[in-house]
């Protein structure tokens, strides 16, 4: 058997939907109340934090304020996303759900793998019923928020003897590449082209990823 680490957040689900709207929410409150100064941030800028653990954005997204303001944005923000996500405004992105679904068809069993925060992961695992798809699920909370490639040694014990790493930004393929992983880079999703130069092959459509992950098999477990 193969196991799969999914990436989440800009590999499987259209995150900017709702994190756009909730991020310019949260800087219009730390604008509107003087801690930092009133600009427009592009779509760009703002989904370059996709794939960061929340605390990690904004200590680095604003390090100059102190931590019990940046804790109340991460709050504020948190809570719209969620708030979104219930009203039915986030989404999986187009044919997530039947690239998943071939994948376990295939044989292939799906682990999850986010930065995200526990009741992250437990909303959007009833929101878009996620066990459909994955057979485990692991979110950087429940470790500490201690980087994928560490949280990755810890889960191995777990996991199949083959195993390929699928995700958009740096977390995960460094993950792989410290890892001795195979990986699938999502270049669809919020990362550089540079964040995914070390992948072993690139896709540009989620629609690409049952044939990335078959020449992977083929070539490193047969």
């Amino acid at each position: 058997m193969t196991d799969l680490i999914f990436d989440y957040d800009g590999t499987i689900h259209n995150t900017m939907l709702t994190y756009a709207p909730a991020f310019r929410t949260a800087v219009k409150w730390l604008s509107d109340s003087g801690y930092i100064a009133d600009r427009d941030y592009s779509d760009g800028e703002i989904s370059q934090w996709l794939g960061f653990n929340s605390t990690d954005m904004w200590s680095q997204f604003q390090p100059q304020l102190d931590r019990d303001i940046t804790e109340r944005a991460r709050i504020m923000l948190g809570e719209d996303m969620a708030r979104r996500v219930e009203c039915g405004e986030g989404a999986l992105f187009e044919h997530a759900e039947e690239v998943l679904l071939q994948l376990r068809d295939c044989g292939y069993r799906l682990i999850f793998l986010s930065n995200c925060r526990i009741h992250y992961l437990e909303r959007h695992r009833r929101v878009f019923s996620l066990d459909r798809f994955f057979d485990r699920f692991y979110c950087c909370e429940e470790f500490g928020f201690i980087p994928k490639s560490a949280i990755f040694r810890q889960i191995r014990p777990e996991l199949s003897e083959n195993i390929i790493a699928v995700g958009d930004r740096f977390h995960d393929i460094e993950m792989a590449a410290e890892n001795s992983l195979p990986s699938v880079g999502c270049g669809y999703g919020y990362g550089s082209a540079e964040e995914l130069s070390a992948a072993d092959i690139i896709v540009k459509d989620i629609t690409e990823i049952p044939d990335a992950v078959k020449v992977l098999s083929d070539k490193y477990f047969t």
